[in-house]
């Protein structure tokens, strides 16, 4: 399949191949057997992706990616008819890797990504696609399945948003789905400045992060519904692999030890 994707849409590709090339390489870390057909069918140079980032990158993509994967297997085990809603969906693939047969799929995006989406990932019968913003309170009103639990995903996209529109957003998810957990990554103010200057110096001038949250706790201060089920950094229980190379699991162990990218899972 060959597309002419715009700078935005290119960004979707970098975490899609992060997780085909860790799949490929590591599987012991991620296995997306989804992500690796999509870009072995992509007419798309993502060797333009390899050469701009580092190994840690991709590996803590993937890393993301499996303990999302490990909170939302759980939240399904023990709710198996839930409803799981991907937030900022992208090209993410999760529904792939942890379908039980039974849940119903929400994938939420603005129009131009979920277009997109659509001619790569189809919806079926189970899976669903929401062209909207996640502020725009009106897509609570097209996820039809709440009755039997419901878990939210937004991987990295609350940290693109300004901290007074997440506040908006969390409350409006307890109004709407009152007993909903969510998972998602939180940057520490260091971390967000880094990553910040990377992208521009990558000319990503359109992707830059406004939010940072140090510790996870402080957000009960914002409404008395949120409560911090854990917040964990993102190779918490995830051996680290000596192919990876010495030099890049000593930046990966300093990532974490210094809790400047964390996993926060909450119920509201």
């Amino acid at each position: 399949m060959t597309l002419r994707p715009s700078i935005v849409e290119e960004t979707l590709f970098i975490a899609l191949w992060c997780r085909a090339h860790v799949s490929t390489h590591y599987p012991s870390l991620l296995y997306d057997a989804k992500a690796v057909d999509l870009v072995r069918a992509i007419d798309y140079d993502f060797s333009v992706i390899e050469s701009r980032f580092s190994p840690e990158y991709f590996l803590t993509s993937a890393a993301r990616a499996r303990q999302c994967d490990d909170a939302a297997t759980a939240y399904v085990a023990a709710h198996p008819r839930a409803s799981v809603i991907n937030l900022g969906a992208g090209l993410d693939t999760t529904f792939y890797r942890i379908d039980n047969g039974s849940i119903e799929w929400y994938d939420l995006d603005l129009p131009s990504v979920i277009a997109l989406r659509k001619q790569l990932l189809p919806e079926t019968d189970r899976t669903h696609a929401i062209a909207k913003s996640l502020l725009d309170v009106s897509w609570y009103d097209d996820v039809t399945h709440t009755k039997r639990g419901v878990f939210a995903i937004a991987g990295g996209v609350l940290a693109y948003l300004e901290g007074g529109q997440v506040k908006t957003f969390l409350s409006a998810l307890a109004d709407h789905v009152p007993g909903a957990e969510i998972v998602f990554t939180a940057y520490s103010r260091h971390e967000v400045s880094l990553i910040n200057k990377s992208l521009q110096h990558l000319g990503m001038t359109h992707a830059t992060m406004k939010w940072a949250l140090e510790d996870a706790n402080d957000l009960a201060e914002w409404d008395h519904r949120i409560v911090v089920v854990d917040q964990f950094s993102f190779f918490r229980d995830i051996p680290l692999d000596p192919a990876w190379g010495e030099e890049t699991i000593r930046r990966i162990r300093a990532v974490d030890e210094q809790k400047l990218m964390s996993i926060v899972h909450l119920r509201l």
